[in-house]
Parts: C-alpha cells; structure tokens; sequence
C-alpha cells in the first residue's frame, strides 16, 4: 500500500469539487509535476490565470489543493501543491446523488480520453514504447472479498511505482497512466 495516508471521501461538495474536467487535470498535473504556480498551470493547460486561479481556490476549500508558502520568491507569488493524501470514494456512498454519477462518468472520460491520446500519438514513440504499451481485459468468477482482495493488490502494485523514487539508472522513462476497471458484468 502507498505510504500516503488515505483519505475517504465522504462530503459530496468534495466530489464536486474534484469532479470538474479541469480541477481533474489540475490535480493530475500537481500529482505528476509537484507544487506549482497558477500562471504556470495557466500555460499548462491553455487557460487563463484567473480561471485557474478560481478553480485552486474551489480545490483548496475542499481540501484537494494547499498552498505551498516556503516556495514563493515573494509575498506575490503562490504556490500551490496537492495534498498529500489518496483519495477514496465510492458511488454508493453518495445514493441518489447526481454529484456521484457525475464524478464516475467524468473519471471514465477522463481515462477514456488518455487512452484515445496515446492511440493518436503512439506513432510518434519509438518502437519499444509502441511494443511495451498494453492493454488486456478477463473474465472471472470473484466473490465481492476476492474482489477486494485484488483492488488491494492492484493498488499496491501501481502505488509502489507512482510513489518510489525513480532509480538514476539510465534507462529511459515516460511517464504512464495506470487504469483498471473490475466491474461485474456479462460478456
């Protein structure tokens, strides 16, 4: 399991705070690239200062973001960082919150999204990359505690990667997005 501390998200003001398409990507950009200006996102992301602005300070109120003070060079300037923690929620938290059916469908765009990117750039990588990168899917018969079982395993893998330090050997590294699903359903 990550180190990081886990945080369960219980408050559907904090769905809807993480569940826009742009604190989304805020927050995989602070994640990825650690603590950051607004104006610096703002060139990330091809939007304007203010809006990025205005979308820290919604992430902060929740708690997603915090500001990074030891940082600025100035009194003006403002850093920001994500918080520490992994993030945990589950739609049936939320019953009949709509806020709930919008952050999971935002999360599978999202992830759809990613994947639709590399398909549309995979021929710019070199051939290795192209080979390496993957994709797979299985059918199996799980009891909902193998089933928790594995979603522990499976995060454990990918957070003992997402989270070490990355060895000074060399070899070339991209970064990669890690995605499952393991749902029930019918072939």
């Amino acid at each position: 399991m990550s180190d990081r501390p886990t945080r369960e998200v219980r408050d559907s003001k904090v769905l809807a705070a993480m569940s826009h398409p742009l604190r989304r990507r805020l927050l995989d950009i602070l994640r990825v690239d650690g603590p950051s200006t607004a104006s610096v996102l703002a060139g990330r992301t091809g939007q304007a200062v203010g809006n990025i602005s205005h979308h820290l300070k919604v992430l902060a109120a929740s708690e997603l973001v915090e500001e990074a003070p030891e940082l600025a060079r100035d009194r003006r300037e403002r850093w920001w960082r994500r918080s520490p923690d992994v993030l945990s929620w589950s739609a049936s938290d939320f019953p009949d919150d709509p806020v709930a059916a919008a952050a999971e469908s935002l999360v599978l765009d999202r992830q759809t999204t990613l994947v639709r990117q590399w398909f549309a750039e995979r021929d710019g990588y070199p051939e290795a990359w192209r080979r390496a990168a993957f994709t797979t899917d299985h059918w199996a018969r799980l009891s909902v505690a193998e089933l928790a079982e594995l979603e522990g395993k499976i995060f454990a893998l990918f957070s003992s990667l997402a989270d070490r330090e990355v060895p000074d050997d060399g070899e070339e590294r991209n970064l990669v997005f890690l995605t499952v699903r393991a749902v029930p359903g019918r072939p």
